[in-house]
């Protein structure tokens, strides 16, 4: 008898807010040889390590930022992190810690040299990298991310969850249905129009007036979604007090133009390459090289461990 194909695990990692808390986590006294701080180099190793170690995927892919902050984001909503273009360099780049800019080319030269997956796609974050790799499988994945944002995309069917580290990578909430459902009221396929109605500041997302988070929650579940609220804020016989219908209509324009920004792309063009977890690495010769000249030591030696066994 032929058993069942499974499908394979897939991890994705949403790379720079991991090497962010890594940078902030890991004490900056560890540096090279030569020294230079390495504490998110060999942050991100130590988490890598960790996960594989902890989650056993079959298939790993580091998503990239190839734009911080898409065009056509800023086209519909103009605010969209208009707060980070204030501190952002001269250039438009994203401002990253003067110690941590450094480290982000070696990041990646160890992930290539490794073997592992790393995408990113012209005009798209990395949000959206993660959501068009979860759209285009069938099988488990688990997102890892200190990002919030990306709760929209989970989804007990398949199963999808989000790893979200509460304090690091030893401490990982697994974030389900189950979970949003008692935390925020909604389900991963609600969050999305939660995050558009209550608005992010952190992402220059105005939101709709007098709706925080719980009553965001609360009128999708009366109404079923942002279509349905719209509706009944036009609706006379709704149960829709007089201000909030008129804040959800006044915030029109908004909520027409809210909810393609929040909700992550699952269309984004991606290069064709290979998913699957490296038993060894791709380039031995190259690795030593940036071991050495990093001092990698033992965050390198334990991912190299995990990966083989």
């Amino acid at each position: 008898m032929i058993g069942a194909v499974t499908e394979p695990r897939l991890m994705l990692l949403d790379s720079a807010s991991l090497y962010f808390r890594a940078y902030y986590g890991v004490p900056d006294s560890l540096k090279s040889p030569a020294g230079e701080p390495v504490n998110a180099v060999r942050g991100l190793l130590d988490f890598i390590a960790r996960l594989v170690q902890d989650h056993r995927p079959d298939q790993l892919v580091a998503c990239m930022d190839a734009d911080w902050r898409p065009q056509w984001r800023v086209d519909l909503v103009p605010s969209y992190k208009t707060h980070r273009l204030a501190e952002a360099g001269a250039d438009g780049e994203e401002e990253i810690p003067d110690t941590l800019a450094p480290q982000v080319p070696v990041i990646e030269q160890v992930l290539d040299a490794l073997g592992i997956a790393r995408v990113g796609s012209p005009g798209y974050e990395a949000d959206d990298v993660i959501g068009t790799l979860t759209a285009r499988g069938t099988g488990p994945v688990q997102i890892v991310t200190g990002d919030r944002d990306l709760f929209q995309l989970v989804d007990d069917a398949r199963p999808v969850q989000v790893l979200y580290p509460v304090k690091g990578m030893g401490n990982l909430q697994l974030t389900d249905d189950e979970l949003l459902l008692a935390k925020y009221g909604v389900r991963g396929d609600r969050y999305a129009d939660m995050a558009a109605l209550r608005g992010d500041p952190s992402d220059g997302l105005p939101g709709v007036k007098g709706i925080g988070e719980k009553t965001a929650a609360q009128l999708i579940n009366e109404y079923g979604d942002l279509a349905g609220i719209r509706a009944a804020a036009l609706d006379t016989r709704s149960r829709l007090t007089p201000a909030r219908r008129k804040n959800i209509i006044e915030g029109g324009a908004y909520l027409d133009v809210a909810p393609t920004v929040v909700r992550v792309a699952t269309d984004a063009p991606l290069p064709d390459f290979d998913p699957a977890l490296p038993r060894e690495p791709l380039d031995p010769m190259t690795l030593e090289e940036l071991s050495a000249r990093w001092g990698l030591g033992s965050s390198l030696e334990r991912v190299l461990g995990v990966l083989a066994g």
